[in-house]
């Protein structure tokens, strides 16, 4: 798979550039601007973007404008933003429209080599990846709503799918089994009154709800 990435710290750059490489992709363009960024894009049609949320010039949210920007024209091309601080305006605004493909991660994250990686392929492959402080933060917004409706134990369940996890990761992470997990999400979408639609959809909608952005 194809990537650019996008970061003005050329140290970073060049760790992400070689981190990508030994997750198998092909970086087919390093660029250190938001402008830069949509003409690498324009040029070579990746299968992913990796992106700084604040970039020259202004340093206020370049990223995050060009990652709209792009998913806005190419809605296929997976888009991971990186951000040194948790800036939810900026996580809502990237999941307010086409969640398939769409990851946000603090920097911090980048030190642990095989979880990041992880996320790559994830978010190349149409899923969804949120740093779980990105989640807590958004999650501090919720007010009196059908959320209120779920036990503890759904709302861990409920912010492990959020960060994106799988039925696997998430019971991983909780030490349940998968049926166990399997039974609290379906609790999860009955309690939230989510319209039929296929599982894939009704866990997106799901999250999105819980995040506050749906």
């Amino acid at each position: 798979m194809r990537a650019v990435i996008a970061e003005d710290s050329v140290l970073l750059r060049v760790g992400l550039v070689r981190v990508l490489e030994t997750a198998g992709f092909e970086v087919v363009a390093e660029v250190g601007d938001a402008e830069a960024l949509l003409t690498a894009v324009e040029e070579h049609r990746p299968d992913l973007t990796v992106c700084d949320v604040r970039m020259p010039p202004g340093f206020t949210d370049e990223g995050v404008r060009a990652a709209l920007a792009i998913r806005s024209r190419w809605p296929d091309l997976a888009v991971l933003l990186l951000s040194q601080y948790v800036e939810e305006r900026y996580a809502a605004d990237l999941l307010s429209g086409n969640t398939s493909g769409v990851g946000y991660l603090l920097k911090q994250r980048v030190a642990d080599v095989s979880e990041f990686i992880e996320v790559l392929h994830r978010v190349a492959a149409g899923g969804t990846a949120l740093d779980p402080q990105v989640v807590a933060q958004l999650l501090t917004r919720r007010h009196s709503d059908p959320l209120d409706r779920l036990t503890a134990r759904e709302r861990e369940v409920l912010a492990s799918m959020a960060e994106g996890r799988s039925n696997a990761g998430i019971a991983e992470q909780l030490v349940v089994s998968e049926s166990a997990v399997a039974k609290h999400i379906n609790s999860i979408l009955a309690k939230l009154d989510l319209p039929k639609a296929d599982a894939d959809h009704r866990r997106v909608l799901a999250v999105l709800r819980f995040l506050g952005v749906g």
